[in-house]
């Protein structure tokens, strides 16, 4: 079942929301505000979650409260990888945490929290364990990134290789899983944290992996799931017909449902972190998507 959707992944991220073209977050503010009242509209109650800040910012929080982006909002999401990309070390989870909580009287989840095992697969199995010890019982949500290791052959679409240089290719090695699908050292120490720790896995458009990873949630008791529908994606041939299978596997699941991803002809540029050139289409998409999947 759908127990969360979420507004849009890290837009206080360049990778995720193009800062050039609304650098006081003026759109993202006017496009949440539709997007939850629309969600609202069609089925109230639902949890609506702010997409998870990346980096974590409660600086960002004010600015998106004092623009009224948070009034239809139930819960603030962040997201951390201390042990890849942030400037902070993993023992500061609590701290962050709190830094959030300090600035909203929302909830705040841990929608992304990961480690790749591009150094070492033995680090990816230790952070499995701290990240446990230090979130749980912190925060109500927290979903680990990910499943699966991005095949090689695909880009990390949100990510900028020339400018990210040996960080783009931690990407690749975020999976408890490798792209064969072979259980690294922290699948195990994960296996024990798995009905209180979920999983975020994004599946692309036709996913191979799919049938795979439903499997695997099963076999290891995933209770928690976290994903998402693509705006841009809505707009290929048969779209409708690979969201409904999506969400038909994920049905036994607890999952919190992201909407993201602006469609190339449909931004104020033509590419998939621009803000949309008509807000209200984004909160269309979202309507349709919780009528059908969360009613």
């Amino acid at each position: 079942m759908i127990e969360a959707v979420k507004i849009w992944n890290e837009p206080n991220n360049k990778s995720h929301w193009d800062p050039l073209l609304d650098p006081e977050w003026d759109l993202f503010s006017h496009m949440t505000r539709l997007a939850t009242q629309s969600i609202a509209a069609e089925r109230p109650g639902l949890t609506r979650v702010l997409g998870g800040m990346s980096p974590i910012d409660p600086f960002f929080v004010r600015r998106l409260e004092a623009k009224g982006a948070l009034d239809g909002i139930d819960v603030v999401a962040v997201h951390g990888f201390p042990l890849d990309w942030n400037l902070w070390q993993i023992g500061e989870w609590p701290a962050k945490v709190d830094e959030i909580a300090a600035v909203t009287d929302k909830p705040v989840w841990v929608t992304e929290v990961g480690v790749s095992s591009f150094g070492a697969e033995e680090v990816q199995a230790w952070g499995v364990k701290r990240t446990a010890d230090l979130l749980i019982g912190k925060v109500a949500r927290i979903h680990w990134y990910s499943l699966y290791d991005l095949p090689r052959a695909w880009e990390a679409t949100t990510r900028h290789r020339e400018a990210e240089g040996s960080s783009y290719y931690r990407h690749f090695h975020m999976g408890l899983l490798r792209e064969d699908g072979s259980p690294k050292p922290a699948l195990d120490v994960y296996a024990g944290y798995a009905g209180q720790m979920g999983l975020c896995q994004w599946f692309h458009f036709e996913d191979h992996r799919l049938d795979d990873a439903v499997a695997w949630f099963h076999r290891l008791g995933v209770r928690h799931v976290r994903t998402g529908l693509s705006w841009a994606d809505s707009f290929r041939p048969d779209a409708l017909r690979w969201f409904d299978r999506q969400m038909r596997a994920l049905e036994p699941f607890e999952v919190t449902l992201t909407f993201c991803f602006t469609p190339e002809h449909r931004g104020l540029e033509g590419h998939h972190t621009s803000p949309p050139q008509i807000p209200e289409e984004y909160a269309e998409f979202c309507a349709d998507m919780v009528r059908r999947y969360a009613v």
